[in-house]
């Protein structure tokens, strides 16, 4: 038997489906659960109702999640930090070029990063608390969702591509256990164009999912991942479930769950 989660409660929609395919319905405060023996293509009716569904996946058991590991920039929040802060140069459709291509997987994550810092030279660092007071917001049910997971014992944590700047502040805000980025080189309160120590790419988000599988002696099977771009298929492979949270194509071909439609709230239904 397949349960189907329907995230939302829309009975006229679930009704609709479990006509056609022989669904049990079973409605909750959120979502709407259906219980079937066929398989059915989720894509279909997401495009259909333009609403999430998503299989309750069997190989992953929620009442043991122990840690909830997200990417920043466009998971978490509503923007790609180093675009905005290009902004304030003149520059954002150059870098925000360079990023997209290295979040569709088509350019080396490193080099575009090391080429989109550089642009950013000179720039005074109080451009940095402007992107982060005027443009960067959770996104929608972020907040409820880490409550929750605190609530269950859930430790939460952020890994970005970007800087330690926005996901530091971001952490002690809403309330995330970890925070991990790159740090901006700065000198007379200027940025110089360049990273300081190593650059967290890909592998480097997985080394931190693994990380802190090893601090609090849980297995990588506990763990849930969410993230959007190129740069975040590594550590949601090692992962016990994957989330795509309004990715690109490449990285929704390989989540475990997709959503497309709806708020980080939504990895609620699951518990």
């Amino acid at each position: 038997m397949n349960t189907i989660i329907q995230h939302s409660v829309n009975l006229e929609i679930a009704t609709k489906i479990s006509t056609k395919y022989d669904c049990e319905i079973k409605r909750y405060n959120s979502h709407i659960r259906l219980h079937t023996d066929q398989q059915i293509n989720l894509d279909e009716l997401r495009q259909t109702y333009q609403i999430d569904f998503n299989y309750l996946p069997d190989s992953f058991d929620f009442q043991k999640a122990a840690i909830f590991i997200s990417d920043m920039d466009s998971t978490l929040i509503n923007i790609e930090c180093i675009d905005e802060i290009a902004d304030f140069s003149n520059i954002k459709p150059q870098v925000a070029a360079i990023t997209e291509l290295a979040m569709q997987g088509k350019i080396d994550f490193n080099t575009s990063l090391i080429e989109r810092v550089a642009l950013l030279k000179g720039l005074n660092i109080s451009v940095l608390d402007q992107v982060y007071t005027e443009r960067l917001q959770v996104n929608p049910g972020g907040v409820e969702l880490i409550q929750f997971l605190k609530a269950k014992g859930v430790k939460s944590a952020v890994v970005s591509g970007g800087f330690t700047y926005f996901t530091d502040r971001l952490a002690k805000d809403i309330g995330l256990d970890h925070a991990r980025a790159n740090n901006l080189n700065i000198k007379n309160n200027q940025l110089i164009g360049t990273i300081k120590g190593d650059i967290i790419n890909a592998t480097a988000k997985a080394k931190f999912v693994n990380e802190l599988c090893s601090q609090y002696a849980v297995s990588l099977g506990q763990v849930i991942v969410a993230g959007d771009g190129a740069n975040d298929l590594e550590m949601m492979s090692i992962a016990g479930l994957s989330i795509a949270y309004h990715a690109k194509p490449l990285v929704v071909k390989k989540a475990d769950i997709v959503i497309n439609y709806g708020g980080l709230n939504q990895i609620i239904d699951f518990f």
